[in-house]
């Protein structure tokens, strides 16, 4: 058997191997790499499923993409079984109910938020493909982060040998927490860099280095941010998982919806795959806070970018989702040339409408619902004083949409994709006093902090990049 190969969406690179796309990340025509085929999964195998532990049921989920030719099975099984060791529970993503519908809860890793779930796998497949002869042995990873990719990729990553990673971060515009979650990180080959600027800005930042070919070559780049195909693939594990624990109890339930908080859209878009593969997912929503370019697209067919807007749920603050382009791909009939025009035409005009057959498409794919600050501290101070439970801002998000969607029920999931110790300040406004944060959380404010603050500007962070590795 052999393993998926890979394509860019724009076409100028194709069939390329598993540990070739986790090596690059991003496509060298700017694309992001997509499966050539989805395998397929049967209601038999799914059920086969029901009685593994989370890590056993994850590599027969990752096994479907990757055989033998990539990754030893034996190897495999490894690197997965790694991962999950590093969270607190048991079950690695607890599923539970609250208020009528089901709670998947992400937070129980390393960084509490539910990077730690793919960022751990990450770092374990880049060790393997480092030590196995990839990049004679080096690799300089460049990331942005909104507040929780940095925070678990420096985890996924610190100490590991042959790799520097340097996180870039807009100045002022994460939780104190989420900054000192990577500031205070002590190994030698962690560098956080705080940008003048959005993440947006961050986020071109990395994209412009990786489409510079001498820098990108010279300094062996890689990729964590969810432009990197291993994170969208480690994530589709839970979708299967939380399947089967809300199956185990409710025995009539055919397909289960889930309401994902999104940003960047790896996670959702995690579910869109799982459903193509032949996972029963019904409803897959789409939660946006004020930063709402993916509500606007799927309720109006407007993927118009605008000026982000500073909220409390800043994991969130995006306005051009980097996975998005993954989903257009497919909206446009999997057609490399077509999505390079509109890639281009957004590029020039910070414009992409849809209408027609095509939004049909789109929101038979996606339903999406808005929540404000407003609605989002309601909804957290709401679920304390009903059901005694305690949901962070962004994953609050996600609840308010199964409320205005009319699907708080128990063939739902709602993604809670961080611990609400991680933002006292945005909790504090729904909840007096706080909840008591956990020890390692707490531990943060006493620890030394090393970061570099950086200009928005590209020649300056090549530089520091190439000063991280020489």
């Amino acid at each position: 058997m052999t393993s998926v190969t890979y394509s860019s969406t724009r076409g100028g690179q194709t069939n390329l191997s598993f540990r070739s796309v986790v090596m690059q990340g991003l496509a060298r025509d700017r694309g992001l790499f997509v499966p050539d085929e989805f395998p397929k999964v049967t209601m038999e195998e799914i059920e086969s499923w029901r009685s593994l532990s989370y890590p056993d049921m994850a590599v027969e989920v990752i096994s479907k993409f990757v055989k033998e030719d990539q990754v030893p099975a034996e190897k495999l099984k490894d690197i997965v079984h790694r991962s999950c060791a590093a969270f607190r529970s048991p079950e690695v993503t607890p599923v539970i109910t609250v208020g009528g519908h089901y709670v998947l809860e992400l937070f129980h890793g390393p960084t509490f938020a539910f990077k730690d779930v793919a960022l751990q796998m990450l770092g374990n497949f880049f060790e393997y493909f480092l030590e196995t002869g990839s990049n004679n042995g080096r690799l300089a990873v460049l990331g942005a982060t909104s507040g929780d990719t940095g925070s678990a990729a420096i985890s996924g990553l610190r100490g590991k040998k042959g790799v520097d990673c340097i996180i870039l971060f807009p100045n002022g515009r994460v939780s104190a927490i989420q900054e000192r979650q990577m500031t205070t990180v002590p190994d030698s080959n962690i560098h956080c860099v705080a940008v003048e600027g959005t993440f947006d800005d961050c986020q071109d930042l990395v994209k412009a280095s990786f489409n510079t070919p001498d820098f990108r070559d010279k300094v062996h780049l890689g990729a964590v941010n969810s432009i990197n195909w291993c994170r969208v693939l480690a994530q589709t594990t839970y979708y299967y998982w939380s399947y089967l624990r809300v199956t185990d109890q409710q025995k009539d339930v055919k397909e289960v919806n889930f309401s994902v908080p999104t940003g960047n859209f790896g996670d959702v878009l995690a579910g869109y795959y799982s459903k193509l593969m032949g996972l029963p997912v019904g409803r897959l929503i789409v939660a946006t806070n004020e930063n709402d370019i993916l509500h606007r697209f799927f309720t109006k067919g407007e993927y118009h970018r605008e000026d982000i807007a500073k909220t409390i749920s800043p994991s969130m603050d995006i306005c051009v989702s980097s996975n998005f382009e993954r989903y257009l791909f497919h909206l446009a009939g999997n057609d490399a040339e077509k999505l390079a025009g509109w890639m281009k035409d957004f590029e020039t005009t910070k414009k992409l409408t849809i209408d027609g057959e095509l939004l049909a498409k789109a929101q038979g794919d996606f339903g999406s619902a808005r929540a404000d600050t407003a609605m989002t501290l309601d909804t957290i101070r709401e679920y304390n004083e009903k059901h005694n439970y305690v949901l962070c801002p962004h994953s609050a998000v996600g609840v308010s949409a199964v409320h205005q969607l009319s699907l708080a029920s128990l063939d739902t999931v709602c993604l809670a994709t961080a611990h609400e110790g991680k933002f006292p300040a945005a909790v504090q406004r729904a909840i007096d006093p706080l909840p008591t944060p956990p020890a390692e959380l707490a531990a943060l404010e006493s620890l030394p902090t090393r970061r570099t603050e950086l200009p928005n500007d590209l020649q300056a962070v090549q530089n520091f990049v190439e000063q991280c590795v020489s």
